[in-house]
């Protein structure tokens, strides 16, 4: 008896966490985006795909902004069937290359007259070296979009009011700045062992919540707002880039304990596109709410020097 009572709170207990903290909320807006243009970055697959085909089923034009050209022409196949729009733009974006970054901007600025929306989707979770130097997760998490985003402001600035959505991590919270390794190494962290990837991923997360920080106080007195968010556990392919063994220990977690690419666009899409949450900008979302952060992600001195080292190392300054 005892132990059927135990199995029923076990199935009870799963079957509530699955229904409230895996599925979470859903963007309620009824929101349509006719003449508005949107970008995504790495859209080709994951929670950035069905970010796209939302927007572009709500009559968004929207450009599928992602590095491998066959696996984005693929998408944009994919996103113009499930949408029913013809509305949709592959263009190549490296965004491990700030020679790709600048090219993927000086050719949509010119073949495109509008900005209404750029969503800062992309990631990767992984070592390694950019074509710059810069380490891998700190080029491509955040100095790619910071670039982007900073070479776009000014057509923004023009179709306000606009959003910039920055997709960060509840890994946030486990992230440190280390601004002797940047300056040293260009890099978050060393090493390649599981922990130090994690720890490096964790660091570049929060890179993306202080940046969103200080992008909202230089956007003040504009009409174009800013939002970082945490999607959820998303069973996608940020980790396919990670060890045969490691990808298999998660499988039975990512089939039940996570997300699917639906349920984690919600946030993205509820930063995107809700109405009234303009006064919330430089907020921090999880499960379409605002959320409050640790005093670290959002230390108005770690980010101001966080976006100068950034200016520096994309040649801004």
């Amino acid at each position: 008896m005892y132990l059927l009572l135990g199995i029923g709170v076990v199935i009870a207990v799963a079957y509530f966490y699955r229904e409230i903290v895996v599925k979470g909320k859903r963007c309620t807006s009824k929101v349509k985006l006719h003449g508005k243009t949107v970008i995504v970055t790495g859209s080709n697959t994951g929670i950035g795909k069905e970010t796209a085909i939302d927007l572009a089923k709500r009559g968004a034009r929207v450009i599928l902004a992602c590095r491998s050209r066959q696996r984005g022409e693929a998408a944009l196949e994919d996103v113009k069937r499930e949408s029913g729009s013809n509305q949709v733009v592959f263009m190549p974006l490296d965004l491990g290359s700030l020679k790709s970054v600048r090219s993927f901007a000086e050719t949509f600025l010119k073949t495109e007259s509008r900005l209404d929306l750029l969503i800062n989707n992309a990631g990767i979770f992984m070592q390694g070296r950019t074509e710059d130097g810069l380490g891998m997760m700190f080029g491509v998490n955040h100095i790619g979009h910071f670039l982007l985003t900073n070479l776009l402001l000014d057509r923004l600035k023009a179709c306000e009011p606009s959003r910039v959505v920055n997709l960060a991590s509840m890994a946030h919270n486990f992230g440190k700045i280390d601004f002797d390794c940047l300056n040293k190494h260009k890099a978050l962290g060393l090493g390649t062992s599981s922990m130090n990837v994690f720890q490096v991923y964790s660091d570049s997360k929060l890179c993306n919540v202080l940046f969103n920080h200080e992008l909202a106080k230089r956007l003040k007195g504009t009409k174009v707002t800013c939002y970082s968010l945490h999607p959820g556990a998303i069973n996608s392919e940020l980790a396919r880039n990670t060890s045969s063994i490691l990808q298999l220990a998660l499988k039975p977690f990512t089939i039940y304990f996570f997300k699917n690419t639906v349920q984690g666009a919600q946030t993205t899409l509820h930063c995107a596109l809700q109405e009234g949450i303009e006064p919330l900008s430089g907020r921090y979302f999880s499960n379409c709410t605002v959320r409050e952060l640790y005093e670290k992600a959002k230390d108005d001195a770690a980010a101001k020097k966080l976006w100068e080292l950034s200016e520096s190392l994309c040649g801004l300054s």
